[in-house]
């Protein structure tokens, strides 16, 4: 194991935390769980048990040191901790990059992932350019750098969690995400279907107009929970025609559009 050092108090954003060298491997910088509960609103005994009760997925001087087997009793107050906090611990986890994400993983809550493209590029991964890049990267360089980096690391912890998900609707949604994040569009096998707008399909059934077409399959019961599909069609981001905003579309696969026909034919001949 490497030598654990204090570098002092770093900030990424409005993020406040210990910074600490070592441990995991020269100048490899990791994190204390205190500060990682104190990040994501989480009382410290919560994340440590959420640890403890995924022990065998963390390896211990990969992902995981528990600093009262490593560090000496005299040290506690170099990093942050009063003697009474310090003494009532069972354990004082201290994280690597790697463990970080795995924590992530299991937290899986809106805040994980801010920090995450927060803190894992502008932390943990830029830990030693300023020593090593000549001439240093510009400042507009180095945030394309971590904005591309958090991407990337975003869709690949989103794959991998929809690869351990049962529910089809589930794994799709976030794979759909997971593409997103590093393509920048929802560049997945599901795509491959023929999809049309509610608009398209008025046409297509001769409906008086889309909004009569939402109504019919409303009616119908045939939209997915969002986000998610069914063998109707899938929910998609749409630019809102009165603002940048981004609104939820369903949109229709060819069963979709057949429902949405067999419907009209039937009001239809019931007339």
């Amino acid at each position: 194991m490497n030598e654990l050092k204090v570098i002092g108090r770093e900030h990424i954003g409005r993020i406040e935390f210990t910074g600490i060298e070592g441990g995991f491997g020269k100048d490899k910088k990791a994190m204390l769980v205190k500060d990682i509960a104190q990040i994501h609103s989480r009382p410290v005994k919560k994340i440590n048990e959420l640890i403890n009760n995924n022990r065998k997925r963390f390896e211990d001087g990969l992902d995981i040191l528990d600093l009262k087997q490593v560090v000496k009793k005299d040290l506690f107050s170099e990093y942050g901790f009063s003697a009474a906090e310090w003494g009532n611990a069972n354990n004082v986890y201290l994280l690597s990059e790697r463990g970080y994400s795995k924590l992530l993983k299991i937290l899986e809550d809106d805040k994980a992932w801010e920090v995450y493209d927060q803190l894992v590029d502008g932390y943990f991964t830029m830990r030693a350019e300023a020593k090593v890049t000549k001439p240093r990267i510009d400042s507009d360089k180095r945030l394309e750098i971590m904005s591309e980096n958090a991407q990337t690391r975003r869709g690949s912890l989103l794959y991998r969690i929809a690869m351990q998900t049962q529910s089809e609707t589930a794994k799709q949604a976030l794979l759909a995400k997971a593409a997103e994040s590093i393509t920048g569009e929802m560049t997945i096998p599901v795509l491959l279907k023929k999809e049309y707008s509610a608009g398209e399909v008025a046409k297509k059934v001769h409906a008086s107009s889309g909004q009569m077409v939402g109504r019919i399959a409303n009616r119908l019961g045939i939209k997915a929970e969002q986000p998610g599909q069914n063998e109707y069609g899938r929910w998609a981001n749409s630019k809102s025609q009165h603002s940048d905003k981004e609104v939820p579309q369903w949109m229709y696969f060819d069963k979709g559009v057949k429902a949405i026909a067999d419907e009209l034919k039937q009001a239809k001949e019931a007339v």
